[in-house]
C-alpha cells in the first residue's frame, strides 16, 4: 500500500486492434501510477508482442488472454492483478487513444480525498467539447444516458458509457467480478453492480479526442443487445434495493403504481378492441375505469422516481467500511457479568 498522500494507483488498458494508437497513450502515463497492466484481448494485431517489444517502462505488465472475452473481461482481469498486488485505486484507460492519460490525478482527487468510491469522465459538461463528438455518438449517448439513469439509481451521472473510470479498492472487493458483463455492456452493468453496494459515483468533466479510430461498439449490437440487460438489470436493482433489502416509500409507490397501471392498461386495451370490432362506443364509466387507474398509477411511479432520486447514496464505501472497520476493533467497554 502506498502512503496516505501517495496511494498506489494502477492503470487497466484492454487492448483490441491497437497497435496504432497504444504506445501514445503509454507514453502519457504520469508517474503517479506505479502499475500498468496491458491486457491484449487475444488482439488479431498482436498488441502485447508489439508493446512488449517497443515499450520498456518498468511499471509495465502485460496480461494476455488466450480467447477474446470482450473489453468487459479484459477490463476485470486487470482489476483482479491490481487486487493481487495491492492496489489502492485502479484507473481504466481505453486504448484507442481518446482518454488523455495526463488527467489521471484528476480524475482520481475525489477518490483520493475520500468522497467517492467510483470516478467516470464526463463528456458533457463543456459545450466546446461536445461539438468535437461526431453527430450519432452524442444522440447515442445522450439515450444511453438517460436509460442508465433509470436502470443504475444514478440519477446526476450525464455520462455512464464513458470508459475514462478510477475505482477505490474498498468498492472492487465488494463487486462480484465474476459476474459483471464481459461485453460492451460492462461500462452500464458496473454503475448497476455499484448501486447494489451503495458505492457513491461522481463524474468528473473530460473531454475526448475523435480522429479517425474505427469504433468497435455498432449500434446495430446496441439496438438488439442492450435493452434486455437493461431490464434485467432494473428490475433485479428495484427487488433487491427496494424489497430484499429495504421497504421504504419507493417500495410502497412502486407496487401502487404497478397495481394500477397494469389493470388499467388491461382493461382499456381489451375495451378498445372490443369497440372497434363491434362498433359499440364505450360508455364512459368504461373509459374512466380505464383512464383514473392510470392517472392514478403515473401519480404514484412519479413519487417512486422522485424517492429514487432522493435515495442515491451520500457515504463513500471506504469511510463508513473502515469506520466499522475501527469499530470491530475496540474493546468492549463496560463490567464483566
Amino acid at each position: 500500500m502506498g502512503t496516505e498522500n501517495q496511494p498506489v494507483i494502477a492503470v487497466c488498458i484492454p487492448c483490441y486492434k491497437a497497435t496504432s494508437t497504444i504506445l501514445r497513450v503509454l507514453s502519457s502515463i504520469g508517474p503517479e501510477v506505479a502499475h500498468i497492466f496491458v491486457i491484449d484481448d487475444a488482439c488479431p494485431e498482436l498488441t502485447a508482442d508489439y508493446v512488449e517489444k517497443h515499450c520498456t517502462d518498468p511499471r509495465l505488465t502485460i496480461i494476455r488472454n488466450d480467447r477474446n472475452l470482450g473489453v468487459g473481461g479484459a477490463v476485470v482481469k486487470g482489476y483482479r492483478a491490481a487486487l493481487n498486488l495491492g492496489v489502492e485505486i485502479a484507473v481504466k484507460i481505453d486504448s484507442d487513444g481518446q482518454m488523455n492519460p495526463e488527467l489521471v490525478p484528476y480524475l482520481i482527487s475525489s477518490i483520493i480525498d475520500g468522497s467517492a468510491d467510483y470516478a467516470k469522465g464526463c463528456r458533457f459538461y463543456s459545450l466546446k467539447d461536445m461539438r468535437s463528438m461526431p453527430l450519432v455518438r452524442l444522440f447515442g449517448n445522450a439515450a444511453l444516458s438517460i436509460i442508465n439513469k433509470v436502470t443504475s439509481g444514478y440519477w446526476t451521472i450525464v455520462d455512464p458509457t464513458n470508459g475514462f473510470t478510477a475505482i477505490h479498492h474498498t468498492a472492487l472487493q465488494q463487486l462480484p467480478l465474476n459476474r459483471i458483463s464481459h461485453g460492451y455492456f460492462f461500462e452500464s452493468d458496473m454503475l448497476f453492480r455499484l448501486s447494489t453496494i451503495r458505492a457513491v459515483v461522481k463524474d468528473v468533466p473530460m473531454a475526448s479526442v475523435y480522429d479517425d479510430e474505427e469504433s468497435q461498439l455498432k449500434i446495430g449490437r446496441v439496438l438488439w443487445q442492450f435493452p434486455p440487460l437493461y431490464g434485467k438489470a432494473f428490475v433485479k436493482r428495484m427487488l433487491y434495493c427496494y424489497f430484499l433489502r429495504d421497504f421504504n416509500a419507493v417500495s410502497l409507490h412502486f407496487c401502487m403504481a404497478v397495481a394500477l397501471i397494469v389493470p388499467g392498461s388491461v382493461w382499456g386495451s381489451y375495451h378498445w378492441w372490443l369497440s372497434i370490432n363491434t362498433g359499440v362506443v364505450a360508455t364512459a364509466g368504461t373509459v374512466m375505469l380505464a383512464v383514473l387507474p392510470l392517472i392514478l398509477g403515473f401519480q404514484f411511479l412519479l413519487g417512486a422516481v422522485q424517492g429514487d432520486m432522493a435515495n442515491q447514496p451520500d457515504e463513500p464505501l471506504q469511510r463508513s467500511i473502515n469506520r466499522t472497520d475501527r469499530r470491530m476493533l475496540k474493546p468492549p467497554s463496560g463490567k464483566k457479568r
